[in-house]
């Protein structure tokens, strides 16, 4: 169990949050949730004990073993893929590692004896004999084969690092495992192999994450970071979402509607308590559902943007033909014949294990790069916009503001100042913010930009690389929500389960083997298909 007791934390004159008062128990994930900046993976290092408090204590059983996911993807590039995994246990690696230096000793004496005796009981202890068969079996079950294990980890891919980082910080079930953002850089099969894996664990985990569909199915708790405070709420991240609003709507209606708010609120607790027994973690989370009152349904001060695509013109009958495209990175062929035909109205999801392979695509499509084989065709009425999964794309001047940057997408029309700062007040640049330099922005502000940007240009086709990455859930919301009332067609990839699933009806694997193109179909019906998944085997 960890206690959190009267904590505060002031960073650089900012109270981030005070008089946090939690306990987070076995058997419970608990997603911890806020708007940027508001102190999610600060709460997380003030739990692993890298930042002190200012005031308050984090109280853990020093018994229990705790773990997180490191962040630095080249802090272990000298150590072996199996080495690396067993450091996530740092009792036992400590050992391993006292054992090898003594029984090297060319003048090993009975001192050392002694010492070797006490370390190999202590290994015993701790399962050691079984650590490297652990370490592989859990890598392998990740995707990560054995011919992998004994490579040094700076010869491995950056999407295997990330692997091999996560089952680090799994290794050996910890007590207590603290993991920021595990499904970045994850391809959807390992996504799906963590939610499997955390849905049955039955210790403490702690997880931040801008995954919905993620936190939905891995989350007991919610653990809301907002207002300066830090709160428990029972339920995934769907229910704290539909409760949170209601809340919201219930709080700022003072008319005679506000009996029909309070009812629909009730209705809605007692009917996702009912559906929760559809839910891995059944049979708890109903139980606590049941005990929810309108007095513990609070609402948020979160802030959503509102990004809205106006359709320039409709389409005609023909959208875009993909005839026999190869294109090789550093002499390797990572599309190799792709070919496929989209129609208006086809809302088109590219999956692919390689996200190079993806992104090449949507380049080549786009006109950025050219194939090496191969032709791209668009029907005469079409007008693409495009969102590149590079972030300083359209951003040629670092020097401008944000409201000067956007300005030179505008029309005569639109080039009015009071128009553009309405325009980017809305999606949440207020006030002298709109002045910012474009050099110093976050990665999530960029992204808004470049939204903003595609909402001014005229388009009837959207092509978006992994439009989700850096944004927080509310911008990630509101965009999921526009996308999906859109009219015209979208060309996109992306992370997000949530985010597929709801939006794509046509759903295209790019393998190095070719394509396999699916329409009318979902995300969910695409993976949960043994036919169709024994086939995108064989893409690979």
């Amino acid at each position: 169990m960890i206690t959190v007791s009267d904590l505060s934390l002031n960073l650089s004159g900012k109270m981030l949050y005070e008089d946090v008062n939690i306990k987070f128990t076995p058997g419970n994930c608990y997603g911890v949730i806020g708007a940027n900046g508001a102190g999610k993976s600060t709460f997380l290092k003030l739990l692993e004990g890298k930042i002190e408090p200012t005031t308050g204590q984090v109280i853990i059983d020093p018994n229990e073993r705790m773990s997180s996911l490191n962040q630095d993807h080249f802090a272990f590039e000298e150590f072996t893929v199996l080495e690396t995994v067993i450091q996530g246990h740092r009792e036992l690696y400590a050992v391993m590692q006292e054992k090898d230096q003594l029984y090297a000793k060319p003048d090993f004496s009975d001192e050392d004896g002694v010492r070797a005796a006490e370390l190999e009981t202590k290994f015993a202890e701790l399962d050691g004999w079984n650590a490297e068969a652990d370490a592989s079996k859990l890598l392998q079950s990740m995707g990560i084969g054995e011919t992998m294990h004994t490579q040094k980890m700076s010869e491995l891919p950056e999407s295997a690092k990330v692997k091999v980082l996560l089952a680090q910080a799994l290794f050996g079930n910890p007590d207590i495992l603290l993991l920021d953002e595990p499904t970045n850089g994850l391809d959807v099969h390992t996504v799906d192999w963590l939610e499997e894996f955390l849905a049955d664990y039955p210790n403490i985990v702690i997880v931040v994450s801008h995954d919905r569909h993620f936190l939905n199915q891995v989350c007991t708790q919610m653990c809301d970071v907002d207002f300066g405070k830090i709160t428990l709420y029972v339920g995934n991240y769907d229910f704290w979402y539909k409760s949170s609003q209601l809340a919201t709507e219930l709080a700022a209606n003072q008319n005679a509607k506000k009996e029909e708010k309070i009812k629909e609120l009730q209705e809605f607790i007692a009917r996702f308590s009912a559906n929760a027994s559809k839910s891995k973690q059944a049979t708890s989370r109903k139980k606590q559902l049941e005990k929810i009152t309108l007095d513990d349904i609070r609402p948020s001060s979160r802030k959503y943007p509102f990004i809205k695509f106006d359709l320039h013109r409709d389409l005609g009958n023909d959208l875009l033909k993909v005839e026999d495209v190869s294109y090789s990175v550093d002499g390797k062929k990572i599309l190799d014949h792709v070919s496929f035909i989209i129609r208006p109205k086809d809302k088109v999801g590219f999956l692919s294990r390689n996200t190079l392979a993806t992104t090449a695509l949507l380049d080549i499509i786009a006109g950025k790069i050219t194939p090496d084989t191969g032709t791209v065709t668009w029907g005469q009425t079409t007008a693409f916009n495009y969102l590149s999964r590079d972030l300083n794309a359209n951003f040629n001047n670092d020097e401008l503001s944000i409201l000067d940057w956007l300005r030179q997408y505008a029309t005569k029309e639109q080039d009015d100042n009071t128009f553009l700062r309405g325009f980017l007040g809305r999606m949440l640049f207020s006030g002298d913010e709109i002045e910012k330099k474009i050099k110093v922005l976050s990665g999530g502000e960029k992204v808004r930009c470049q939204l903003s940007r595609l909402m001014l240009e005229p388009a009837n086709v959207l092509v978006l690389d992994d439009p989700t990455n850096h944004l927080d859930l509310e911008s990630i919301t509101s965009l999921n929500e526009s996308l999906k009332s859109y009219q015209g067609s979208i060309l996109f990839t992306s992370h997000d389960h949530e985010f597929i699933q709801t939006i794509a009806n046509h759903i295209i694997e790019v393998g190095p083997k070719g394509t396999i193109s699916r329409a009318d179909t979902t995300y969910d019906e695409f993976i949960d298909s043994p036919d169709i998944q024994k086939r995108v085997a064989e893409l690979y």
